[in-house]
């Protein structure tokens, strides 16, 4: 589909020029952000820049030729290995920063990453968001692709969306005004038009929020409208763009020859149209660094995948793979929770999980409480938290986690009644607020006037006269009484106050403009400052944060899972967002949950059942083992097929363990011919085709997967790699019946080959 077919730009007045484009499109003047409060300094050369990373991270960072894919696990330095990736490439001069883009999914993630790299000395590499990325193309080349000035992007689609229905004479409430937004958005980050919306909802399990035809047939008046209004929404930035490198070479060739490194942070996340930009940008070139863990997928509603992580070898047989393991985050009885959860899971995401390994010393053990209603349960965490508080701890580094935000409610009346400041995840962003606003504005001006300005006379440092211009906006050297707005606009000038002692810290010679210019760049990175207050959030929107102390609360059936998760894949995504709930705690974590909802209501909840077996006193259900093994690198071999990217093995005895040489006495080992705890050299992609090939016999034959093999044969058989019907004999579980039946498919499947295509040739 072309732009032009997708939207009618609208023309300029008669007699007026075109908007003229940017002057650049691939840069944009945003600007590095600091990423904390230290302002460590810039390390001296390119090895330096190595420094303090541990071996995996250090193979991240060196790996700078071909596809690398980088599986980390949550709080295993990801951040870290991939920016010193590419600040020890610029360093070295082996990267030119303009030709690197490093895309992520949120602005703060954006943020960091490019207050990092300023950090270690590679400031002018590109680090932004899909969409980012996309707009900023997008704006330069439409003049040259379409035409005239580009359509205006609309700020809030659901009105749209209303405006649509009423066309349609439908009638929507305010929340199946937000689902029909959700199925349009989920429709067009999947290249789904109006007419297919039907099938591929039922073909991919979605529960429609009304019928599919109507939500048909609102998608399609909702892009007949943007097409009368002469405006683009969200996801129109990144068909656009796939639209005009598809069509235009020119333009194509023009944007790799900018770009020709690429880095993709949290991969699991993207969606097919993501991916297919990212294709476009990476032409048939293959310097494309991906980092992700399947295990924190939690946005599949909104067309994310983790597919493509996983099918990453597959597609790129000469890739370096990369496991991060090694748990810097939390403490071991925190890590041992976050392993537990994915034991008793299921699913492609959970056959590839990483075990996490706690770098920490120990902590306490995780606190489960059980309350009677949601209120007493509020209470009771607030009643924690303000213990928390009195104990030295900082609001900042606590959190309250929850399934829904309409759960929020609840506990900003408990803290509020407590006497606890709070702030809202996903309210209005800290450079957007009025006062933040007012107060760099005056900071500023104290900053140009300098000796002139009488607020700075008694103020001989940088911190003294930033109080002194702030105590005109409402900082006071103690926090106001109670909470509600006062409050919150306290907060917020305290974090400048906070800003500024951290940066004199680090810099003793910083002047009161310097101050200025380090907050310009924040706001236009969006990296804000800390704000001292408890956070509020949903599970889904703490992905990528963490605190010291977390409070996941409201863990009962019926929230967790909650109650619409009725398929295999939606119960497993919610185990997973509880995975990713439980691994945001460094060092305390509380875990409760309500038996009714209301005080005096029947008590019919139970705790969810993804604690069972973890929590005191329950029972655990059957659980499995890890299969993606333990941090470590394999490299792919370039040409070379998926099967033989792993280096073969030599078989040895199975009554010896043959990485370590302990004797195995345990029959699970035994059939593995290793200790369960010593390293894997699996090959994956081989593991997955002996998968399916065993579930095609298996329906063949009318009977279970394990019937044909079990789950650790075909792991024994993948980490071996027999190539003759004598080594494939001495595994254990591969009996001679099962030799003679399957043995010749089995050997094809490890040669590379297809087992069929030998008996369609004939």
């Amino acid at each position: 589909m072309t732009p032009a077919a997708l939207v009618r730009p609208r023309a300029p007045p008669c007699g007026q020029p075109a908007q003229p484009s940017p002057p650049t499109w691939q840069h944009g003047g945003v600007t590095a952000a600091t990423h904390s409060t230290l302002f460590p300094q810039v390390p001296d050369s390119a090895d330096a820049v190595l420094e303090g990373l541990d071996p995996e991270q250090r193979e991240v960072a060196t790996a700078l030729h071909g596809p690398v894919c980088v599986l980390a696990g949550a709080g295993t330095g990801k951040t870290r290995a991939i920016t010193h990736r590419i600040a020890y490439g610029v360093r070295a001069g082996i990267l030119q920063p303009s030709s690197v883009l490093a895309v992520t999914f949120t602005n703060r993630a954006a943020g960091e990453m490019r207050g990092r790299l300023r950090q270690l000395g590679a400031a002018g590499v590109q680090a932004r968001t899909f969409h980012s990325a996309a707009l900023r193309q997008l704006q330069y080349f439409w003049p040259k692709a379409v035409g005239g000035s580009m359509p205006r992007l609309v700020d809030r689609k659901i009105q749209l969306v209303a405006d649509a229905a009423a066309a349609c004479r439908i009638r929507l409430d305010r929340g199946e005004l937000r689902d029909v937004t959700a199925e349009i958005e989920w429709s067009k980050v999947t290249q789904t038009v109006p007419g297919d919306y039907a099938l591929a909802a039922a073909k991919a399990g979605r529960e429609a929020p009304r019928n599919p035809a109507e939500i048909a047939q609102l998608y399609a008046a909702y892009e007949d409208l943007k097409r009368e209004r002469a405006v683009i929404d969200f996801e129109d930035v990144l068909l656009l763009t796939v639209a005009v490198l598809q069509d235009r070479h020119d333009i194509a060739d023009q944007v790799r020859a900018q770009y020709q490194h690429f880095v993709v942070d949290e991969y699991q996340d993207v969606s097919p149209l993501q991916q297919r930009l990212l294709e476009l940008w990476l032409g048939d070139r293959d310097s494309l660094c991906v980092v992700g863990d399947a295990s924190q997928t939690i946005y599949s509603f909104t067309g994310a995948t983790p597919d493509h992580l996983l099918d990453f070898r597959t597609r790129h047989p000469g890739a370096t793979v990369v496991k991060l393991v090694r748990d810097y985050r939390s403490t071991p009885q925190v890590v041992h929770l976050a392993n537990g959860l994915l034991a008793q899971a299921s699913g492609r995401a959970a056959d590839h999980r990483l075990e996490l390994i706690s770098q920490r010393a120990p902590g306490p053990e995780p606190v489960y409480a059980e309350y009677t209603d949601e209120p007493a349960e509020a209470e009771g965490a607030a009643r924690r938290i303000r213990e928390l508080l009195a104990a030295g701890v900082q609001a900042a580094e606590i959190a309250v986690l929850f399934r829904t935000n309409a759960q929020s409610e609840t506990y900003e009346q408990a803290l509020a009644d407590a006497g606890v400041p709070y702030q809202l995840r996903g309210a209005e962003r800290f450079f957007d607020r009025p006062e933040v606003r007012r107060a760099i504005v005056n900071l500023r001006g104290a900053a140009r006037f300098g000796g002139n300005d009488s607020r700075l006379d008694d103020a001989p440092d940088l911190p003294s006269q930033v109080r002194a211009v702030l105590s005109g906006e409402g900082w006071t050297s103690e926090p106001p009484a109670g909470s509600g707005a006062v409050r919150e606009r306290w907060e917020s000038l305290a974090a400048l106050v906070n800003l500024a002692q951290d940066f004199t810290a680090a810099r003793s010679d910083a002047t009161l403009a310097d101050l200025v210019a380090e907050l310009d760049e924040r706001a236009g990175a969006q990296h804000a400052p800390t704000v001292q207050g408890v956070t509020l959030a949903s599970l889904h929107s703490a992905k990528g944060l963490e605190w010291d102390v977390v409070f996941l609360v409201g863990v009962a059936e019926g929230m967790m899972p909650i109650t619409y998760a009725k398929t295999d894949e939606q119960i497993e995504e919610e185990r997973r967002l509880l995975y990713v709930g439980v691994t945001r705690a460094r060092e305390h974590l509380h875990v409760s949950w309500a038996l009714s909802r209301s005080p005096g209501g029947r008590p019919n909840r139970r705790p969810s059942r993804f604690l069972d077996g973890l929590r005191p006193g329950s029972v655990m259900t059957a659980g499995r083992t890890a299969i993606a093994g333990p941090g470590g690198v394999e490299r792919g071999v370039t040409g070379g097929a998926a099967a033989d990217v792993v280096p073969r093995r030599t078989q040895r005895t199975p009554a010896r363990c043959r990485v370590c040489g302990r004797t195995l006495t345990d029959a699970g080992e035994m059939k593995l011919m290793r200790c369960e705890d010593c390293p894997s050299d699996m090959d994956e992609g081989l593991y997955e085709r002996l998968r399916e090939w065993r579930g095609t016999q298996a329906r063949l034959s009318g009977q279970p997967d394990f019937c044909v093999f079990t789950d650790r044969t075909l792991m024994a058989i993948a980490e071996t790699e027999p190539s003759s019907p004598a080594e494939l004999s001495r595994i254990p579980g591969v009996l001679k019946r099962k030799l003679d039946r399957y043995g010749a498919d089995v050997l094809a499947i490890c040669a590379g080959h297809d087992p069929g295509a030998e008996e369609v040739g004939d």
